[in-house]
């Protein structure tokens, strides 16, 4: 087939020989089919800004670290090199994923190289060395979906130990490999501890996975993992094999709101002190003449 555009600066620096088909093209991205010596592997070309059909990007980046200052203040400005830099750290964030959950041993795609917005990483099969179908695209038998889902939420797990958040996950970002479920489409992946939005997009990725599987097993829809997952990361005790029951009782005791706004005067009254302390010590001697001395007792 004809070389996509965006794929010949791999073929020209020998890092792939060959594109054989397209094999998907979804709303972040087209994938490809392409041979790399003797190997079978794929290249993700990402589609532009506003060719995307995924348009919350704002939430997926909170808490993303970027090179400096400057970058951070034209991605804010949303000039043309704003928008550049933007596009180029929402595709470096899957590269940087992936790399990241493979090493934590979470079941991604391995990735290869990653150049002019086309990642070149692992081909996902099936037993028959086909490409992997996705979940979707599958029907399960209820042991079958028992245990394709304990391993998913496992993987969750991995992931939110390795600091991060899918973000997006459902049955159409699941492949089903020979050995199992493998996750892919991380560029909306978040940081646990730096993104506001985390616990509500692991809720969301958590519940998706129960709502899938549980066509198949219906108890799977009464789980809770997400929030007993988190309340073991908040509290420093998450571990790639923390046992998990799926159950989780919510605090019921009232908020002492009372207490929290004392608390909230008693911050502001401080911080007034503060301010006009350092105000004052700011003043110079000639913004003080005139001034009345202090009473004996407070000098």
């Amino acid at each position: 087939m004809k070389t996509p555009k965006r794929i010949e600066p791999l073929i020209e620096d020998g890092l792939v020989d060959e594109v054989l088909r397209p094999l998907m093209s979804g709303k972040e991205a087209a994938v490809y089919v392409v041979r790399c010596g003797q190997q079978v592997r794929c290249a993700k070309v990402y589609k532009e800004a506003n060719k995307r059909s995924f348009r919350q990007a704002a939430q997926y980046q909170e808490g993303r670290k970027v090179r400096n200052s400057r970058q951070a203040r034209a991605m804010s400005n949303g000039s043309k090199y704003g928008r550049k830099e933007t596009e180029q750290a929402w595709q470096n964030a899957e590269v940087a994923a992936l790399f990241r959950l493979a090493g934590a041993g979470v079941r991604v795609p391995k990735p290869y190289d990653f150049l002019d917005g086309v990642l070149l990483m692992e081909l996902v099969v099936d037993a028959d060395g086909n490409a992997a179908p996705r979940l979707n695209d599958v029907h399960l038998e209820a042991e079958q979906a028992r245990e394709y889902h304990a391993f998913v939420i496992r993987q969750i797990v991995l992931m939110l130990c390795a600091g991060l958040v899918h973000g997006d996950l459902s049955e159409f970002n699941v492949l089903l490999g020979p050995d199992g479920p493998v996750i892919i489409d991380l560029p909306q992946a978040v940081d646990a501890a730096a993104n506001n939005h985390a616990l509500d997009m692991l809720e969301r990725d958590v519940a998706n996975m129960s709502s899938y599987f549980g066509q198949f097993a219906p108890e799977l829809k009464r789980t809770r993992y997400a929030r007993e997952m988190w309340a073991l990361y908040e509290a420093g005790e998450l571990q790639p094999d923390s046992p998990l029951t799926g159950e989780f009782a919510d605090d019921e005791h009232d908020a002492d709101v009372h207490g929290v706004l004392r608390e909230i005067d008693a911050a502001r009254a401080e911080d007034a002190r503060r301010r006009a302390a350092r105000e004052d010590a700011e003043r110079g001697p000639a913004e003080r003449k005139g001034e009345e001395p202090p009473p004996p007792w407070l000098q």
